[in-house]
């Protein structure tokens, strides 16, 4: 019987201390609260998890509620994924979504699945950053436009 209590790691094999990818500090410019109008109304919220690898987005739109945890997928013993991807749990339809984030500049893309996808959002930044405009495109024509305002940081 081995005595877990007195087991030892070697060194090479103690955890190292990981860091989130710092490429996710560019999803900074969602944090707060945002009032959505247009064809789909309600607030969304982001806030950063304790230890910044993911960013939590509480949502409350059209009568549905959900949460969507974005980061880096990371599958147990493979490396995090390249892409900043989520998952989106609708408490409301108890349905799961997965999305691709991307900021570049002055634009907000997400990809319902994988990058490229023809269901898409594609959204820009006012020049103070309080005012995201833009709209969700699906195939076949649909989709719809939104505005969301920051009320709070």
């Amino acid at each position: 019987m081995t005595d877990h209590a007195t087991d030892t790691v070697d060194d090479e094999q103690a955890p190292t201390t990981s860091r989130p990818n710092p490429d996710l500090r560019s999803l900074d410019r969602l944090i707060g609260t945002w009032e959505v109008t247009g064809e789909a109304t309600g607030t969304v919220t982001y806030e950063w998890a304790e230890g910044g690898f993911f960013l939590f987005q509480h949502v409350e739109l059209g009568g549905t509620k959900g949460i969507e945890i974005i980061g880096h997928e990371q599958k147990y013993g493979e490396e995090p994924s390249t892409d900043i991807r989520s998952r989106y749990y609708g408490f409301s339809e108890g349905e799961t979504l997965e999305y691709t984030y991307e900021i570049a500049s002055d634009t907000l893309s997400i990809w319902s699945g994988e990058r490229g996808s023809p269901a898409y959002y594609e959204g820009i930044f006012d020049e103070a950053g309080d005012t995201l405009t833009g709209a969700w495109h699906y195939p076949g024509g649909g989709g719809y436009r939104t505005v969301s305002t920051r009320v709070t940081s």
